[in-house]
């Protein structure tokens, strides 16, 4: 008796969201250019059903990356509703996206690829955590903790540079000097 389509169709998404969390690890670990091979056993599936779910590598990088730039758009507002102040906000979620910056090793090259599939991926960072941080500002802003005239994207990408890592600066590195950026931003309580 074959399983009912409700079934089958979670299994399906169990599945695609098992081979995104593995490769969501594995890029960590070895970048975007990781085998397959690699993916599919860290997801405890076939090489067969990564393609199944992702034709082409774009398409599985594409939807790691998507998965992580929702979720951290989606902290802004969690952020906003359930921290003391707006720039208590700010600094939780410059955390997140420190994080989300630092562990992506390869994402600069796949941002600067030649392949057609990859093409949208900065559009859709810019698409959706610019306006999660301009949320964030424009709170700090309307409480008097951020100085004026500080654009999310400026930020942002001021954020992005501190976050290029090598051998002699690492993640606690850019953390610190994030830290040290933000507090240039808030405004003193007199």
């Amino acid at each position: 008796m074959p399983e009912p389509v409700g079934v089958r169709r979670a299994q399906a998404q169990r599945t695609r969201s098992g081979v995104l969390a593995a490769a969501s690890a594995v890029f960590v670990d070895q970048g975007v250019q990781a085998p397959v091979r690699d993916i599919a056993e860290r997801a405890g599936v076939g090489v067969g059903t990564i393609y199944r779910n992702f034709p082409t590598r774009a398409d599985l990088v594409t939807a790691v990356y998507r998965h992580q730039i929702d979720t951290c758009a989606a902290l802004a507002p969690q952020l906003l509703a359930e921290s003391a102040s707006p720039f208590t906000a700010l600094t939780r979620w410059m955390d997140a996206f420190v994080e989300f910056l630092v562990t992506k090793h390869g994402l600069g090259a796949a941002l600067g690829s030649d392949d057609p599939g990859l093409e949208n991926l900065h559009a859709l960072m810019l698409d959706t955590l610019v306006p999660a941080c301009a949320t964030l500002l424009d709170a700090c802003a309307a409480a008097d903790e951020v100085g004026p005239g500080i654009s999310a994207y400026t930020l942002m990408r001021a954020v992005g540079n501190l976050c290029i890592t090598g051998p002699d600066y690492e993640r606690a590195d850019a953390r610190r000097m994030v830290a040290t950026l933000l507090a240039g931003c808030s405004r003193p309580a007199w």
